[in-house]
């Protein structure tokens, strides 16, 4: 009786402790991304945010185990090759993968948010069109897309459903192989249309249409020719992967509708490789001066790669009109203009314990054959304060070893990082090393101590930065003998 009972407690812990959310591998990711649906979340044990949603996750796989629904997850600390090339780049990350394609998760974090979320992705992304429901279906949305095709012709509608399957969260998607719809839309199949409620109102796509072709056409067609970008609308720019031409005019000047559409035929001429936006120079006037408009003077104009990380703002001395406009821009499209770079003056003296970093300076420094370690900081910001004696400190300790190793402070408010440098600064302080002889950056995630530093330095600096400098500081016992590289740690 004790055995059997010991037996029955010992089952109850063990179905406890079982989990419905999958442990994936970089061996086994990819049969649960190649499933129909899948929800993966990348994280990290230490991550707060990890641990809140935890639960919440835990519950939402067991309901959604019925449906057939794989929720799965990713340490990131132990498959950080996997995490990196998925683009995580925060903690947790939620993605959801068709066959292999992720798309961003953009539901809520509790159970219901996820079951719910994930229920509506789980039907069809493709509602059937007819006569009777065209004429209210093309004008649901925004922007909608509706495909007209024989029904015979299953290789295009095939298409098109996998093609909506992928961006069901950006467009309203119908299928029609109705003879009265297809008529009344006008168009002879295969055929795709797009419904929307500015500039011309309807794009037609006709003959072949494939992944390629559709994607082309969703991206072109799918943004204003000019509109307002605000917090809302901003990623449909920057997922567009098109430079985006800011008009920077304050929302209550009274000329600015005027200013708008003397600008929206520089607009049209370059649609489809440029998107353009008005944006209210008042209420965004820092992202005037992230993209270095420095003054206040509106109305004012610049270009921004968001791809390449590289802005071309107009001079500010100049008029925002159609002429000036229109020859910067096409002065920007035939490469004849160079992105602008914020940089303070290159230090006449470097008499601080860390090397100053300036932007007119970055490349220079980063091509020398040296270990580089580097803080990007900000002067109001309270960590870099507090990390500022440390890191004093951790210059003094190398201070003998400068033509090996370079600990550098760069202020990220008053320069720009070079696109060269392939990556961006969102938080402060953020600390990136380059081994000497090598151009990848890597970012520090360990604890901000002197000994941590050291020991990061230790394990993957390429030069020997511990070798004895002097004779006096061997004399004195002062230089410790080294065990050589950490394979981690």
């Amino acid at each position: 009786m004790r055995a059997a009972t010991l037996l029955s407690v010992l089952g109850a812990v063990a179905a406890a402790s079982a989990s419905d959310v999958a442990d994936l591998t970089a061996s086994t990711f990819a049969d649960t991304a190649n499933q129909p649906l899948a929800l993966i979340e990348f994280f990290a044990p230490w991550c707060g945010h990890c641990k809140a949603l935890a639960p919440h996750y835990e519950e939402a796989a067991t309901i959604l185990k019925k449906d057939n629904i794989p929720i799965a997850k990713v340490d990131c600390t132990v498959e950080t090759d996997l995490c990196s090339s998925q683009g995580v780049n925060g903690y947790p990350t939620l993605k959801v993968f068709r066959k292999g394609v992720p798309t961003d998760y953009a539901g809520t974090r509790k159970t219901d948010g996820i079951v719910s979320y994930m229920k509506k992705q789980a039907l069809p992304a493709v509602s059937e069109v007819t006569a009777s429901n065209h004429d209210e279906f093309k004008t649901a949305d925004k922007v909608v897309l509706v495909a007209y095709a024989d029904e015979s012709d299953k290789s295009t509608q095939q298409t098109f459903r996998d093609f909506a399957d992928i961006y069901r969260d950006e467009y309203l998607f119908g299928l029609s192989t109705d003879a009265a719809a297809i008529a009344a839309a006008g168009v002879t199949p295969p055929a795709v249309v797009m419904y929307k409620t500015f500039d011309e109102g309807r794009n037609d796509l006709e003959g072949s249409i494939d992944d390629e072709s559709l994607l082309a056409f969703a991206k072109e067609h799918s943004v204003p020719l000019l509109d307002e970008i605000s917090p809302d609308n901003f990623a449909m720019y920057a997922e567009a992967g098109l430079p985006l031409a800011y008009i920077f005019v304050p929302a209550t000047d009274s000329k600015r509708e005027e200013i708008v559409k003397a600008i929206e035929p520089v607009a049209r001429e370059h649609k489809g490789k440029i998107n353009f936006v008005w944006i209210d120079a008042n209420k965004f006037a820092d992202h005037a001066k992230s993209l270095n408009l420095q003054e206040p003077t509106w109305p004012a104009f610049a270009i921004q790669n968001i791809q390449e990380m590289t802005k071309f703002p107009l001079d500010q001395s100049k008029t925002v009109d159609h002429a000036t406009v229109s020859a910067f821009v096409n002065d920007f499209a035939a490469g004849k203009i160079s992105p602008s770079i914020k940089s303070q003056k290159v230090p006449a003296v470097q008499d601080e314990p860390v090397f100053v970093l300036v932007a007119d300076e970055f490349d220079k420094v980063v091509a020398e054959d040296k270990d580089l370690f580097v803080e990007f900081y900000a002067p109001w910001c309270g960590h870099c304060k507090k990390l500022k004696p440390t890191w004093d400190s951790l210059g003094e300790r190398y201070a003998n070893v400068k033509d090996k190793l370079t600990v550098a402070k760069f202020d990220a408010t008053e320069n720009d990082v070079p696109a060269s440098a392939g990556f961006r600064i969102s938080g402060f302080p953020t600390i990136k090393f380059k081994a000497a002889g090598s151009s990848e950056w890597v970012s520090y995630e360990g604890d901000r101590s002197l000994d941590s530093f050291v020991e990061f330095l230790e394990a993957n600096a390429t030069n020997d930065i511990n070798e004895p400098d002097n004779l006096e500081a061997e004399l004195d016992g002062e230089t410790e003998v080294k065990s050589g590289r950490h394979d981690e740690l």
